[in-house]
């Protein structure tokens, strides 16, 4: 490469985010600079290279570059040095501040460069305000209080002058030695004004935000607290190098009583500690995660592998003790370099620290729960429309507080079971389960008839059945079948074999068997049984075809029913749901609404907020408005018990989005969310996405990339890799929104790695060409190219001939705005070839491409002084836009049409065509100001002044623009 490649190379990587990839390339430069032998860029490179390696998170490094950058400066100075001077003296801070971080550097070289700093700044006649900053942070280090306050006062009392830190980072310093001795007000005033102007900085608001942590919350601001974690948090999670800070939120959420955001933090960053930044940085961020993992109680975290350690779940206990161990070991080392113990008492209280008894909410997904409201006509002592908690029995009743079951004292063991048995029909759960607890406390010892002893048996298998354990289940019922059979019980018999089928057939291997028990139940109930006996055993032949997906036989056992379902009406409401179900099933909507509706109805009027629940949910799927599906979940929140509050929640939160009032669907997802946290319930990854999505939509950005990034590492826990690609395709989208665009493009290209397989290569196409496109926003031109070149590759690899002129063409104008003519040149090359191979295809998708691609090649060679070229490409195309009625890229068309033929000196045809254009523009569009201008230099070149003087006197145009 020539020495102008290296220097364009050079302010390509500037360009680039902090961290290991601008390192990596820089390194790579550094190595061809110096084969190149030019002084000049070896410098301005290792001048780079000590600010990257500061910013990505390898301070060590910088040592040696600032330190070979220092040698040269004074070993031979060169004209070109003094350029960059005020960099060099700036880059004496990064040294001072980094070389307290290294242990096992001495603390007398440390001071040796704050000698050599000061020297150099009383030389070049520099105030010393940043040098006594840097003598009060190597005497705090050391745990001298004295001495710090007097560089503080020092400090604080100089003059600020251009090596001062920013008006962002000095106040930062300040507000954590006010906060560190108790003036917790005074530091929250100093940084007021500080966060009401504007911060420039790459350390700020994130640094100042979070050094206001504790003042914030300490003065009772909580609010403010909460916001400035959510914000600093945001800034610094994907940045290395501000690991040290990360701990000051992961202590903050410990404090706060958010130990289960703490413990989220501790794991998303825990494999930081395999690579930190320094030691300091290490031992801060270990200290304060094992005082968070201490709260943890029983959880697990997931740890990375590492050189020499597996990936595996490891215990937060054992962790917490680990890190501990690292923390007080590191501490301690510190302490001997520096001859205190000033480090070791600091790290103690981090590892102390514990919940202030007060929560303060900091999640955007997650909250404790709030109480959950009574229904106004159950205050008033009206009686309701359905029951809440399960059963008529809990009329009145919140949702979570069981209601009290009076027994009869002197009900024998036949009397329980039949009680029980009734209930547990009526969905009376607090009555099923109290008259069990009664019979086994009073019978349970005794040697019972086998018909007794079966139905226990047999109300066993319920109540498994309820706690979905089917094997426990099956095993019960076919004990208890066994021991009906000794009785010669037949209807019994025959009701619990197709129980026992009903269950078999939820399993593959026994499906066929349950099918079979279920059947010939039903028809020895039909001979045997009473009317209700015979509906429920057709209702069980029903729910085990359901269970096989065989719908039209399940229709059909549904009816042989009796329509009054044997004047049981609970079981006429169940069937009135599979009947609803299977319907559904078979895409017989409307059948299956009117069903819904009447399941709806019978438990409404029963009172069974199970039932209810259950109707409102399958109704508010079926129904084509949203508003309808909202208001049904409505219905079922006022009657859910607890375990069903949580899908009732979801499908409100999905309603209520599909009804575009997505603010609502904010705090039901977050509900949701909350209840699967609380439950230890799977899917909270999944809820969380959706939770994203809903905080997108309503434009809170923050919060959306927050949610979204802890959806993606659950996602990543499940081993749900192709929903957590489409989850990061989502968070790279807020991140662009947020202005993050480093973040944003990062993810892209994360997605393109995992999407490398034959038939994933349009979607990588697509993230590829995304990410060109958020570069080429930001006028990241040259690396925007390199994109749209990958995308456009990936398309041509996929056969996606047109998206891939639509890359080449964007490549093209990316190239030639990065002020690379020749390689823009090249890339219109391209788009003709690929051009001529669809010219003859007429569907509108192409015609606007082909016309597009036709434009790109025209600005191109009109910025190479080429109109004549840029003007035959032209020919036409104007025309072809209309005729696919995009009118607005026509006039822009003919308006570059125009430019060109008053480049060429042909003002005579240019004057009736932008005439034209202009009259066609809507007032207020932006085209106009540019049409009347070429317009007015038309007229101007046909010597007609008073013409073009009043267009720009019309469109408020200078003569001289």
């Amino acid at each position: 490469m020539s020495d102008e490649d290296l220097w364009r190379v050079l302010r390509g990587i500037a360009d680039m985010p902090y961290g290991a990839g601008q390192i990596a390339a820089l390194e790579q430069l550094l190595r061809r600079v110096d084969v190149a032998d030019d002084r000049h860029l070896a410098f301005v490179t290792r001048m780079q290279a000590t600010t990257a390696y500061v910013y990505g998170g390898e301070p060590a490094k910088s040592f040696v570059t600032f330190s070979w950058c220092l040698s040269e400066f004074d070993r031979d100075p060169q004209p070109y040095h003094q350029g960059h001077l005020h960099q060099l003296l700036w880059h004496f801070k990064y040294m001072v501040s980094g070389l307290l971080k290294f242990p096992e550097v001495p603390l007398d070289r440390t001071y040796a460069v704050l000698d050599d700093m000061e020297r150099r700044y009383r030389a070049g006649g520099h105030s010393l305000q940043t040098v006594h900053k840097h003598r009060y942070r190597v005497a705090d280090h050391v745990g001298d209080a004295e001495a710090a306050a007097h560089w503080y006062r020092l400090w604080q009392t100089t003059p600020r002058d251009q090596l001062s830190d920013c008006a962002g980072c000095d106040p930062t310093s300040q507000v954590g030695y006010l906060a560190d001795i108790g003036r917790d007000a005074e530091a929250v005033a100093l940084a007021e004004p500080v966060l009401a102007g504007r911060l420039t900085c790459t350390e700020q608001p994130q640094a100042i935000l979070t050094a206001l942590l504790l003042p914030y919350l300490r003065t009772g601001q909580g609010e403010a607290a909460r916001d400035a974690h959510r914000e600093a948090y945001r800034r610094l999670r994907g940045n290395l190098a501000d690991l040290w800070d990360i701990g000051d939120h992961i202590e903050f959420c410990t404090l706060t009583g958010n130990e289960g955001r703490a413990v989220e933090l501790v794991e998303r960053h825990l494999d930081w500690l395999d690579r930190p930044p320094s030691p300091a940085a290490a031992m801060h961020f270990a200290a304060t995660a094992a005082a968070a993992l201490r709260q943890a109680g029983a959880a697990t975290l997931y740890r990375r592998a590492a050189e020499g350690r597996p990936a595996a779940e490891v215990p937060a206990s054992a962790l917490a003790d680990e890190l501990a161990e690292t923390a007080t070991g590191l501490a301690a080392q510190f302490d001997t370099r520096n001859g205190t113990t000033s480090q070791s008492e600091w790290i103690a209280r981090r590892l102390a620290v514990r919940s202030s008894g007060e929560h303060l909410p900091l999640s955007a997904s997650v909250r404790r729960r709030p109480a959950r409201s009574v229904d106004p006509e159950r205050q008033a002592g009206a009686e309701p429309a359905s029951g809440q908690g399960g059963s008529p029995g809990d009329r009145g009743v919140r949702a979570g507080e069981p209601p009290t079951v009076t027994l009869p004292a002197d009900a024998g063991p036949d009397d329980l079971l039949d009680l029980a048995e009734v209930s547990w029909g009526r969905h009376d759960r607090a009555t099923f389960r109290a008259a069990l607890v009664a019979f086994d406390d009073r019978f349970g010892a005794d040697d019972l008839p086998a018909r007794t002893a079966a139905h226990r048996l047999a109300l066993r298998a319920a109540e498994r059945g309820d706690e979905d354990d089917i094997e426990g289940a099956v095993e019960l019922n076919r004990a208890a079948l066994e021991l009906y059979r000794e009785t010669a019980d037949e209807v019994s018999i025959q009701v619990v074999a197709g129980r026992l089928g009903v269950l078999l057939t939820r399993s593959d291997e026994t499906a066929e068997e349950g099918l079979t028990l279920a059947r010939e139940a039903a028809e020895a109930l039909d001979r045997l049984g009473d009317a209700r006996q015979r509906t429920a055993g057709h209702d069980r032949v029903a729910l085990a075809l359901l269970h096989r997906e065989r719908w039209a036989e399940a229709l059909a056992a549904l009816d042989r029913a009796p329509a009054d379902a044997g004047g049981d009406q609970h079981l006429a409401a169940r069937i009135a749901l599979h009947r609803a179900h299977v319907l559904e099933q078979s895409d017989r909507v409307d059948e299956a609404r009117v069903a819904v509706g009447e399941a709806r109805r019978l438990a409404g009027e029963l009172g069974i907020g199970e039932l209810v629940t259950a109707a409102c949910l399958s109704y508010a799927r079926m129904v084509d408005d949203p508003a309808d599906a909202v208001e049904a979940c409505d219905e079922a929140l006022r009657s859910a018990p607890a375990d069903a509050e949580l899908p009732v929640r979801v499908a409100r939160a999905r309603a209520l989005l599909s009804a575009n009032r997505a603010a609502e669907a904010v705090d039901d997802f977050v509900e949701a969310v909350t209840l699967c946290v609380e439950r230890g319930a799977e899917g909270d990854a999944f809820l969380r996405w959706e939770l994203a999505i809903a905080y997108r939509m309503v434009g809170r950005l923050a919060e959306a990339a927050e949610v979204a990034e802890e959806a993606v590492l659950g996602l990543n826990r499940l081993g749900a890799q192709a929903e957590a690609d489409r989850c990061r395709h989502l968070l790279a989208g807020v991140y662009a929104g947020l202005g993050e665009i480093d973040p944003a493009v990062a993810l892209l290209e994360q997605l393109a790695e995992n999407l490398d397989g034959p038939d994933n290569l349009p979607q990588r196409a697509q993230v590829l060409e995304e990410a060109g496109g958020i570069l080429y926003d930001v006028d990241r031109d040259a690396v925007a190219a390199e994109r749209f070149a990958a995308a456009a590759t990936a398309y041509r690899l996929a056969d996606l001939r047109l998206d891939e002129l639509r890359a080449r063409r964007r490549e093209a104008y990316a190239w030639f705005w990065s002020d690379d003519r020749g390689a823009a040149l090249r890339a219109v090359e391209q788009v003709d070839q690929l051009a001529a191979t669809l010219a003859e295809m007429v569907e509108p998708e192409a015609t606007y491409e082909l016309a597009m691609a036709a434009e790109a090649g025209a600005r191109v060679l009109t910025g190479e002084d080429r109109p004549d070229e840029a003007l035959r490409r032209l020919a036409g195309v104007p025309d072809r836009l209309r005729s696919i009625e995009a009118f607005g890229e026509a006039a822009q068309m003919e308006i570059l049409v125009g430019e060109l033929l008053l480049r060429l000196d042909r003002p005579a045809e240019a004057e009736p065509l932008l005439r034209r254009v202009l009259g066609g523009l809507p007032a207020d569009s932006r085209p106009v100001r540019q049409t009347a201008w070429l317009l007015a230099r038309a007229l101007d070149l046909l010597d007609r002044p008073t013409e073009a003087a009043a267009l720009r006197a019309e469109h408020h145009l200078d003569a001289d623009d």
